[in-house]
């Protein structure tokens, strides 16, 4: 039974948490508060704030898990309700979402924000309802009927042309351009989506590749939109040359503001070097997230909503992992729900059957699963998929010949962190995530050794435009 010390010591640390939530440092935030509630599991506000601080880490399930713990014990907690339904809508369960929303203009019925956000969930209900009732089971190819060789670059463009082949030359000016705000000609976009397209496509879905003598390998996590932070990596580590290799782990795109320009830089690094650039996808390459994140959004602003159909289709032809040096798996989310998953099942997984993951299934688990610290596996705290531990790691390394497992997915606040006994290893390469999360990016650099050497590096300045500046508003709160 909880006494007047317990709840006092609870309260301090509440308070503790939320210096830190104040300070964006969500995982010490969720400390304080996990440690108020074992002192004292009665108030409603240490589950209401532990709630924001794991919407803030991307950790929906956990935050859902939480937000209905505080209307448990209090159910008139309208901050409660507000959590739930912004959590829900992060995870685009938008029926639910509807719900809270609702109570929350019932409640306060002169909440502007609040109806604003009711309403935009209304519409994304009937957008996901109607997008159901059309969907067709094959659609056609985005590229079918595009003729690129009929578009004219007019002669005043004032950019680097681009034949047949993507030279160095285009990629510097590309580059140049995109720091200065500029774009590149439709036809241009149009060309790299499609000649890179074709190139992963017939790539395997688990690609195997060795690092030569005098060479490197460096693996990033994920961008996220975050243009300028990818150009410091290049500047700091050096630019792709077929001495340099660069892996991209997925999630490249939406929250940041500058997806197009990453996705285009990185899709003409790969036509340019297909032997020593390497994508996989990860679950922002995918069309849910996209309409919801950004991409779909930002595409439309600053092309059309075609290059967004081409963008699609060219992810969903995206490999899903690569082994490197047959020691390191390397994938965007993490493990699997079976034990007797192996190499050769992702070697023999069809990605080209099923373009979108899906909730379930072997392709769904390679893009959301997350590690957790105890033993077997573990609901998502996501919301989707599922997690798993260090016994899991463990025995799928030993089972498949592997070192270790490498992911993505996550923030970590130092830019990487190295789990389940040093089998498992994040790297996450957006720094100052959609500039609230004081947290490092990072990178591993493999040598022909294949011994992993990490490099932590900080956010650089950007132009004045906010993260999500594309992206579906209701979300916005979670910023």
């Amino acid at each position: 039974m909880a006494t007047a010390t317990s709840k006092a010591e609870a309260i301090a640390l509440k308070d503790k948490g939320n210096k830190a939530f104040k300070e964006h440092d969500w995982p010490t935030a969720i400390t304080f508060y996990s440690q108020a509630i074992e002192k004292y599991d009665s108030d409603p506000a240490f589950y209401s704030n532990r709630a924001q601080a794991n919407i803030k880490l991307e950790a929906y399930g956990y935050a859902i898990a939480d937000a209905t713990k505080a209307l448990e014990l209090d159910p008139a907690n309208v901050k409660a309700y507000w959590r739930r339904a912004i959590a829900n809508t992060a995870i685009l369960n938008s029926q639910a979402a509807l719900r809270d929303f609702k109570i929350v203009v019932k409640r306060e019925p002169n909440n502007k924000d609040a109806k604003l956000k009711l309403a935009e969930c209304e519409k994304l209900v009937k957008r996901i309802q109607f997008a159901k009732a059309i969907e067709v089971g094959d659609p056609p190819s985005a590229f079918q009927d595009l003729d690129i060789d009929s578009i004219q670059v007019p002669s005043n463009y004032d950019g680097v042309r681009l034949d047949d082949q993507m030279t160095q030359e285009f990629i510097d000016d590309m580059i140049q351009r995109f720091k200065d705000g500029k774009r590149i000609h439709k036809k241009y976009v149009y060309q790299i989506i499609k000649a890179v397209r074709d190139i992963v496509y017939d790539e395997p879905t688990m690609v195997e590749v060795e690092v030569e003598p005098k060479t490197t390998l460096t693996v990033c996590g994920d961008t996220h939109g975050q243009y300028f932070d990818l150009l410091e990596i290049f500047r700091l580590n050096g630019f792709p040359t077929d001495d340099h290799a660069y892996l991209f782990n997925g999630d490249f795109v939406d929250r940041g503001s500058w997806s197009t320009e990453i996705a285009l830089l990185l899709y003409a690094y790969k036509w340019l070097r297909p032997g020593y650039f390497f994508l996989n996808r990860g679950n922002h390459e995918t069309d849910d997230m996209n309409r919801v994140y950004g991409f779909e959004g930002e595409c439309k602003a600053k092309y059309s909503e075609q290059v967004f159909r081409l963008f699609s289709e060219s992810f969903s032809a995206l490999p899903l992992a690569t082994l490197i040096g047959k020691k390191y798996l390397t994938l965007h989310g993490g493990l699997f729900s079976d034990d007797k998953t192996s190499l050769n099942d992702i070697r023999n997984l069809n990605r080209h059957q099923q373009r979108q993951p899906g909730q379930s299934g072997l392709m769904m688990e390679m893009l959301w699963t997350d590690p957790q610290p105890t033993p077997g596996r573990g609901p998502s705290k996501r919301g989707v998929g599922l997690q798993f531990g260090p016994d899991v790691t463990k025995k799928f390394c030993e089972n498949n010949g592997l070192e270790a497992v490498i992911r993505s997915h996550e923030v970590r606040m130092e830019g990487y962190e190295v789990e389940h006994n040093g089998k498992c290893i994040t790297v996450f390469s957006a720094p100052k995530y959609c500039d609230t999360t004081e947290n490092k990016g990072a990178y591993i650099n493999i040598g022909p050794e294949l011994k992993l050497d990490y490099h932590k590096f900080d956010a650089v300045p950007h132009p004045d435009i906010k993260p999500m500046a594309y992206a579906q508003s209701s979300l916005m709160s979670m910023m």
